[in-house]
């Protein structure tokens, strides 16, 4: 079997991959993850997880390189990784009571045969109206600063939403994994 590389450093993919218990490597890449102009979010988050497994797979051609990447937007707006408190508080007062969408697109590439395959996740969250004192309790208690839209729905962020709906329940975490397993069994990659 060819070598697996998850082409992120994020815990949540690592731990996200590791369920399918076949060995991998992650490796970071180094990409530009700013928004081109008018770039819609769904677009935004395809050309990233392609632009991540390009960079980890010209280094190593004959690996399976998986990459990822998740924007989460209402309409096109678009909620980032908060790196602050604050910003993490005033991300969930944005979204509270409103439908956000989480696209997460995912890209397997193997480059010394040329495959290239790619899809995209949608996650409809429902926020509930949310009070300062909850967002502001969740945030301390959670420290959502790594993640696009300051919610951990694996976790307490769970307590945030009136609903969640996807095809694949773990694209919210950041990898969805119903659509990666088509992909490797495509590559060969023998699975339950």
């Amino acid at each position: 079997m060819p070598e697996i590389i998850l082409a992120s450093t994020s815990p949540y993919r690592r731990e996200l991959l590791a369920r399918l218990r076949l060995p991998f490597r992650t490796a970071r890449p180094e990409v530009d993850e700013t928004r081109l102009p008018g770039e819609a979010p769904a677009a935004l988050a395809s050309r990233l997880a392609l632009a991540k497994a390009q960079a980890i797979a010209a280094q190593n051609p004959a690996a399976i390189v998986i990459g990822a990447d998740q924007v989460a937007h209402a309409g096109d707006e678009i909620f980032g990784k908060p790196g602050t408190i604050e910003r993490a508080i005033a991300q969930l007062r944005q979204m509270s009571g409103q439908t956000v969408l989480f696209q997460t697109a995912l890209a397997v590439i193997r480059q010394q045969d040329g495959i290239v395959l790619q899809e995209s996740v949608p996650t409809e969250a429902r926020f509930r109206t949310l009070t300062d004192a909850e967002i502001t309790r969740y945030v301390a208690t959670e420290q959502p600063l790594d993640c696009a839209g300051s919610a951990k729905a694996e976790a307490l962020g769970i307590s945030l939403l009136d609903a969640l709906r996807s095809d694949d329940p773990t694209a919210i975490i950041g990898l969805p994994l119903i659509r990666l397993t088509h992909m490797l069994r495509t590559l060969g990659v023998a699975l339950p």
